[in-house]
């Protein structure tokens, strides 16, 4: 059987972004998936707004409705209207399991390797951005993710340039890997 070498870059790309391996990035990103998908900003995350959610990101495909229905009410507690965060934190925990074996975890991992992982965690997550794999990430490609995970920011361009702007040392109108590195390691995370 012949390998189409775009669709296994593809699955690749998928799996290696779920894991995140970096327990210092593990919480804030969580946070901030949570904060993205609970559209309505009430606490809890419905199916609904689940499978909003992944259709915007085009990962809705493999699972039905009624498929991601009956996993997400398996998590979801009694009397709670959708998955709270630590509900939604138990899933992402069960499905790493799942599909990782656990990979993810760092606890007992020596520092190089964690730094490796989370080097490895912050280039996928260049790649996101990095639309068009040209090694930078311009305003039009920053807009197109954020219009994507249907935020505010990406509905003006200037606003979205000025966010280029913000992180752009170089002053080239553009954010290249180390620049996002930088940027992504200076976002504190709330204790």
């Amino acid at each position: 059987m012949e390998s189409n070498g775009e669709n296994d870059k593809k699955v690749e790309r998928q799996s290696s972004s779920f894991r995140l391996r970096s327990p210092s990035l593990n919480a804030l990103r969580l946070q901030r998936i949570f904060d993205l998908f609970d559209k309505n900003g009430d606490g809890f995350i419905t199916v609904d707004e689940l499978n909003q959610a992944l259709s915007r990101l085009g990962l809705d495909a493999d699972l039905s409705v009624s498929d991601l229905k009956s996993t997400v009410e398996s998590y979801i507690q009694p009397g709670n209207t959708g998955l709270d965060f630590d509900d939604f934190s138990s899933l992402h925990k069960t499905l790493d399991e799942s599909f990782f074996g656990g990979a993810g975890e760092c606890g007992e991992s020596s520092p190089d390797s964690a730094a490796a992982a989370e080097e490895a965690d912050l280039a996928e997550a260049f790649k996101v951005f990095d639309e068009n794999g040209d090694g930078f990430i311009s305003a039009r490609e920053l807009q197109a993710v954020l219009k994507k995970l249907g935020l505010p920011e990406g509905s003006e361009m200037e606003r979205v340039e000025k966010m280029i702007d913000s992180v752009d040392r170089n002053q080239d109108g553009r954010v290249d890997f180390f620049e996002f590195k930088n940027m992504m390691r200076t976002v504190v995370v709330p204790s």
